[in-house]
């Protein structure tokens, strides 16, 4: 690394910060009341740590050159990026429609996706790692941007999908960061292995799936908490 162009130093710098960032103001996005002046501001700048973490991945990775990390990189942003545009679509429900910039990023994010898993069952030597690792996260970009291009079509029936979304797109951009923290310290003790990728995964999706369920309950049972959630303020993170 000592040998990287000055640029290449730079990116990686930035890179370090934005992602210490993530790990930082994630946990006090999501403590804090949901919808909040506090969760807006440091749901705001885990975005852009997030945006920034991705932006400076890309070009690193494809001057390495390290596809995987390109296109990972690509999928890891959309979680955070639609988990933000959710809250300008609420109206998917009522027969609203999604802007130009929601059909590009999820289509883009389903092809890279796609092309993520496909090189990493054909073409493994490409992706430099256990064979399962890309087709998994290929798998789960793919299932990501349908969902969400999916509402685009077929209109949400829940009220309260636009928070599902957003809880549960947003914690699964933290399992990306952990994801990648894994990688970097772990992999020097247990090599690149598929557990090192894979283990914040396997513990966050379970935990995604639980949280929203608690949320649906919850929403069922207390039609108010539905009335006062979706106070208008809550479109502005």
């Amino acid at each position: 690394m000592a040998h990287d162009p000055l640029w290449m130093q730079m990116f990686l710098a930035i890179h370090i910060a934005a992602g210490v960032g993530t790990f930082l103001l994630a946990p006090v996005a999501l403590a804090t009341a949901k919808g909040g002046k506090q969760h807006r501001r440091w749901g705001m700048v885990y975005l852009w740590c997030m945006g920034i973490v991705a932006g400076t991945a890309i070009p690193m990775a494809l001057f390495r050159p390290v596809l995987f990390l390109a296109l990972v990189a690509v999928f890891s942003f959309y979680f955070a990026f639609s988990g933000y545009r959710i809250l300008k679509l609420k109206e998917l429900a009522n027969g609203g429609s999604a802007q130009p910039i929601d059909w590009i990023a999820g289509s883009v994010t389903f092809l890279t996706s796609a092309l993520l898993a496909w090189l990493g069952w054909f073409r493994p030597d490409i992706m430099r790692m256990p064979r399962i690792v890309p087709v998994l996260f290929g798998l789960i970009g793919m299932r990501l941007a349908y969902a969400e291009l999916k509402k685009f079509v077929r209109k949400p029936k829940q009220k309260m999908f636009w928070w599902y979304t957003h809880l549960g797109n947003f914690i699964g951009s933290y399992i990306v960061a952990w994801s990648a923290f894994s990688v970097v310290t772990l992999a020097r003790v247990f090599g690149n292995t598929w557990y090192v990728w894979l283990w914040p995964t396997i513990v966050g999706v379970p935990a995604i799936i639980l949280t929203v369920g608690y949320y649906e309950r919850k929403f069922a049972h207390h039609p108010v908490v539905v009335q006062q959630a979706d106070l208008p303020h809550l479109s502005h993170p």
